[in-house]
């Protein structure tokens, strides 16, 4: 099965940006619901946002405004871009990917059946 392949990731210091990018080509040929959910150590998974075919995104209020996701114009690249990053933005990010989906939304990480490996990313304060 074919999976979602992350890139990007790293440390940064408090304050910093970061781009996250995932490959995504094999899921965008007709409707489609990607993501990008995080999990930090000892933590649950928390879904950070989500774009939809109609280009409508979604995001969880611990990352509005400061992150935007996109899907680029040939619609293979999905990207999280990550502006003022603070220490509690540590954690494993992960891309995810489904078809044909009844609906969007950041929080609903359970529906996605594809998943990358995940890339780690580090903040220091």
């Amino acid at each position: 099965q074919v999976q979602p392949v992350e890139s990007g990731g790293g440390s940064v210091q408090s304050g910093g940006s970061l781009r996250l990018s995932c490959a995504v080509s094999q899921f965008t040929s007709g409707k489609y619901c990607m993501g990008w959910i995080r999990q930090a150590p000892g933590k649950k998974r928390e879904g950070l946002a989500s774009i939809d075919s109609n280009d409508r995104a979604d995001y969880a209020d611990s990352v509005k405004g400061r992150f935007t996701i996109s899907l680029d114009n040939a619609k293979t690249t999905l990207v999280l871009h990550m502006n003022s990053l603070g220490p509690e933005d540590t954690a494993i990010y992960y891309c995810a990917a489904r078809t044909n989906p009844e609906f969007c939304y950041s929080n609903e990480y359970d529906a996605f059946p594809n998943w990358g490996q995940g890339t780690q990313v580090t903040v220091s304060s």
